[in-house]
């Protein structure tokens, strides 16, 4: 005669309350988001002024670069290197915040310090 479906037919019965609780616990003590860490764009220092004006023409052709502009919060230091890496970050921001939004012909490297200065804040 045959025993059944009793409790010694499903060993695994008597773990699935414990791997329930264990289940929730966990869920209650993870963060619900995790924060990933934020990048900014920037011209490598090395990256020719060829280069950089090409760069900074078409992030502005694609973005709004009035902080770069005279008279914005970015104007100053007022040369290309600095104005460039405003505007390749302004698009690569715009754009998603993906590496491959920052390649400029690897004229660019992806940094996780903020490059923010005085008065010129980098989104």
């Amino acid at each position: 005669m045959g025993r059944g479906w009793g409790a010694h037919a499903r060993p695994w019965a008597s773990l699935l309350p414990v791997s329930l609780t264990l289940v929730l616990v966990l869920l209650c003590f993870t963060p619900s988001s995790v924060e990933a860490q934020k990048t900014w764009c920037v011209a490598k220092p090395s990256a020719s002024n060829d280069i950089l004006s090409l760069n900074l023409n078409y992030a502005c052709s694609q973005v709004s670069c009035g902080v770069i502009q005279k008279g914005g919060p970015c104007y100053y230091p007022d040369n290309l290197v600095s104005r460039a890496a405003v505007a390749m970050n302004l698009y690569y921001a715009a754009n998603g915040r993906h590496p491959w939004n920052c390649y400029f012909n690897n004229s660019a490297l992806v940094v996780q310090s903020d490059p923010s200065y005085g008065s010129c804040t980098y989104y």
